[in-house]
This record gives structure tokens, C-alpha cells and sequence, in this order.
């Protein structure tokens, strides 16, 4: 099985440049052809979050008709930066109707469950209340053998950069004890950070993948500024490897040239 895991589009309203330079859009539609051109082909991909920039209705159209090539099956969950209602009118066919968006996918070798970490109360901050905690000890209880892929966006643990520590997942201490219980929990993706983290948590190893625009720079000063760098976007891949687990690797979108024959010199 092969995951894909894209995140941070933060696509705004038709036309409008993000902070007048970049075409938030014109990089979704670059990362879904990036996508599409891989082979194998992801059995899935994983939007963890911020695939708008303020969630209007108006947004989540445009993303839909930005996505509507994609060539494989699609999940998505918010970020801070989308709206729980908007977002759930819009992907209704893979959303559930009422309360958190939370999913649970079963048909694949892991079994992926989505957590709604949106705080609409506090902007940029992510929250995991004692509701979804519980709902997510319930899922996990129910396949204890069953090997389960966590996706999210705010990351729970802290990754060192100052700015964005604040603002990460409220909750994550009480998080990581559900996690540790379940050790048939083999990872824990995330977004939010826009840059390539790993860190062994919860008795598990959690991730966070760069973003498909921009990242943010490594800046790991606890007086940080809040900044945003046009670095290469990128996303992950997730292999699972029946008898090891799960590898995973980092794929740069963009054109870098052709991969060159060690054999030959020649263009392959």
C-alpha cells in the first residue's frame, strides 16, 4: 500500500496572489499532476489540512475544481485555516453530515483514521478536547490488530520553532497516553508546520510533511519571526512494507531534469 500525503495549499480566492507572490492555486495544480505522474500510483491521498486560506464556500469550489484531475481516492480533514461547514458542503461525499470530520477509512492493509483538530474558538490553534479523545480511543479499541495510520493537522508535540510551537495541538499530552495505549498505532502524519519534522512520540513515530506552496523557514531561535519562505513545496509518500512497517519518503515538486544513467551518462 502507498499513501500520499499533501498539505498547507492554502488556496485563496481565484486570481488573488498569497501576500501578492505566490499562486497558491497554480502550486495545488502542479502537486496533483506531480501525483498523478507517479508510479506506482498512491492508493490514496491524505490532505491533512489548510487547503484553503480563509474557508469560504467560494475557496472550497475553486479546490474542488483544482483537484478534480486527481487520478486516485482522496481524504481530506481542516486545518485552522478552513471552515468545518464550508469544508463539509464541499467534500460532502467523503465527509460525515454532522459533528467533528472525523473519518475512518477500513478498506486498505493500514487503516487510516482522520482527526478534526480545528479550534474554531482560538485561530491557528489546534485542539484535541476530551470528545475527540475519547472518539479516537473508541476507534482504536475497536481493530486493536489491525496496523493504523493517524493523520492530523496540528501537530501534537513541539518541533522547535518558536513561532509555531503556540499554536500547535492543545491536548497533545493527553493524546500521546491514547496513543501509547494502541501500539498497533505505526505512525501519526500531520501538517500545520509547512516544514519536514519527525519525532518518536507516544510510543510511535509522528511526522509532519512540507507543504505544497510555501514553507517556513528553519529558524529555530525561540524569537523566531513569524515568516514564510519560497522553498521547494514537496509531499510524502507512505509505503507499506508487509513484515517491516512503514517507510517513507519526501518527493520534491517541480522540474529538476531527468534522472541520468550511472551506466551510460544518458538522460534515462
Amino acid at each position: 500500500m502507498l499513501i500520499a500525503q499533501i498539505t498547507d495549499a492554502h488556496v485563496g480566492p481565484e486570481g488573488e496572489l498569497f501576500y501578492d507572490r505566490l499562486d497558491t492555486g497554480a502550486a495545488l495544480v502542479r502537486a496533483v499532476a506531480a501525483l498523478n505522474a507517479l508510479t506506482p500510483r498512491p492508493d490514496i491521498v491524505l490532505f491533512t489540512g489548510d487547503l484553503a486560506d480563509r474557508g469560504t464556500p467560494a475557496e472550497y469550489d475553486y479546490i474542488r475544481r483544482l483537484l478534480a484531475p486527481l487520478e486516485m481516492p482522496l481524504a481530506v480533514i481542516p486545518g485552522n485555516h478552513d471552515r468545518r461547514e464550508a469544508m463539509r458542503a464541499a467534500f460532502a461525499e467523503i465527509l460525515p453530515d454532522a459533528g467533528f470530520l472525523h473519518q475512518v477509512i477500513e478498506e486498505f492493509p493500514l487503516r487510516l483514521i482522520g482527526l478534526d483538530t480545528l479550534d474554531e474558538a482560538e485561530f491557528s490553534l489546534g485542539l484535541i478536547c476530551a470528545e475527540r479523545r475519547d472518539w479516537l480511543d473508541r476507534q482504536l479499541s475497536a481493530a486493536p490488530d489491525r496496523p493504523t495510520v493517524v493523520f492530523m493537522h496540528h501537530p501534537p508535540f513541539l518541533t522547535g520553532i518558536g513561532h509555531m510551537d503556540p499554536i500547535n495541538c492543545a491536548g497533545g499530552a493527553a493524546l500521546e497516553a491514547v496513543i501509547a495505549r494502541h501500539p498497533q498505532v505505526i505512525r501519526v502524519l500531520c501538517g500545520h508546520v509547512h516544514r519536514p519534522v519527525v519525532v518518536g512520540w507516544g510510543g510511535t513515530i509522528a511526522s509532519i510533511a512540507p507543504a505544497v506552496a510555501h514553507q517556513l523557514p528553519l529558524d529555530l531561535r525561540p524569537d523566531a519571526p513569524s515568516a514564510f519562505v519560497l522553498e521547494p513545496p514537496a509531499f510524502d509518500l507512505h509505503l507499506w512494507i508487509e513484515g517491516q512497517g512503514l517507510t517513507s519518503h519526501r518527493q520534491l515538486i517541480g522540474e529538476f531534469g531527468p534522472a541520468i544513467s550511472y551506466d551510460t551518462g544518458q538522460p534515462l
